[in-house]
């Protein structure tokens, strides 16, 4: 057996920790993420984009405001609110958030197909969400939810009633999101 220099047998050791400590965050994370469920805010800014596009303009999202669905299939819905300074008052009134989603969504009973959107809830109870042209795609009714204890800007929690059924928050009122499987 050939003995190794000091210099080489140093490196080596080196090479091979940090091998293993980077397989080991990666297997950390790689199992962060395949839990299904409802995303933590932390999980889904780590997979969100920093800027997102939106009727010919380039928004940074707010990492701090963003949620997300990891399915069992592995397939990803995100949300997250975004930086809206540039736009007309017009657009911030109805572009508050953005949304990716991998899969057929129904967003407040209507049919939302693979894609991105921009959504806002405003005035009425209502959600409106809109391709990334800013075209209105759909309408649908938001519920106030007063027994939330503790409201953020932007949240995406099961719905513990109605398992495969998740609430998107913006504040205390929710559109309900069901993924389809395929």
């Amino acid at each position: 057996m050939k003995k190794l220099s000091p210099c080489t047998w140093m490196l080596s050791l080196v090479v091979g920790l940090g091998l293993v400590c980077g397989l080991s965050a990666n297997a950390q994370t790689a199992g962060e993420k395949a839990s299904p469920g409802a995303l933590t805010r932390d999980q889904a800014a780590a997979i969100l984009p920093p800027n997102v596009f939106y009727r010919g303009q380039s928004a940074s999202i707010q990492g701090r405001n963003s949620a997300g669905i990891k399915l069992p299939n592995g397939k990803l819905v995100l949300a997250a609110m975004v930086d809206t300074g540039g736009y007309s008052t017009a657009i911030q009134q109805t572009y508050q958030a953005y949304l990716i989603t991998e899969v057929s969504l129904s967003f407040g009973g209507k049919t939302l197909p693979p894609g991105a959107y921009g959504f806002g809830f405003v005035g009425g109870d209502r959600a409106v969400v809109m391709d990334i042209g800013g075209n209105e795609i759909l309408q649908a009714s938001t519920t106030r939810d007063d027994a939330l204890a503790r409201p953020n800007p932007l949240q995406i929690l099961a719905d513990t009633a109605n398992p495969g059924h998740y609430r998107l928050y913006l504040g205390r009122s929710f559109v309900v999101l069901t993924p389809t499987m395929k």
